[in-house]
């Protein structure tokens, strides 16, 4: 897993603590999205999440540093920057960058990018259509 320009996209989403996502497998929708990413992408994309799930960040940051990889990219899976992405996860990122010799870059969540905005709309007109 070790890309060409020792760059690592990292995925990072909001967990749930109820008990139908806990058991959740393989097939839940943020693993077939990183699985279906590995191959169009370019770089590797791993996924990890803030709290009450694994893998949880701090140990594939961890896992990542071992392999040599030096920067991550990190890509918050939210709608929006609220105040969780804006305090909790930097905060986290930066007890991370103490303890990992990498570079952590925190890019705007998802949820403001044009491309997943177009998405929904697509989604709720196709919708709106079968109604």
């Amino acid at each position: 897993m070790q890309p060409l320009f020792r760059e690592q996209h990292d995925t990072v989403r909001h967990d749930s603590a109820g008990p139908r996502f806990q058991r959740c497998s393989l097939a839940c929708p943020f693993e077939t999205l990183e699985q279906n990413l590995q191959p169009s992408v370019g770089k590797p994309v791993v996924l990890a999440f803030t709290e009450l799930s694994e893998p949880s960040l701090e140990p594939r940051v961890a896992e990542l540093a071992a392999q040599g990889i030096s920067r991550l990219e990190i890509l918050p899976l939210f709608f929006a920057a609220g105040r969780h992405l804006r305090e909790d996860v930097p905060g986290q990122l930066e007890e991370i960058a103490r303890q990992h010799p990498v570079s952590l870059h925190l890019l705007d969540p998802v949820g403001q990018h044009s491309a997943f905005v177009d998405a929904h709309a697509s989604i709720v007109e196709s919708q709106a259509q079968d109604l």
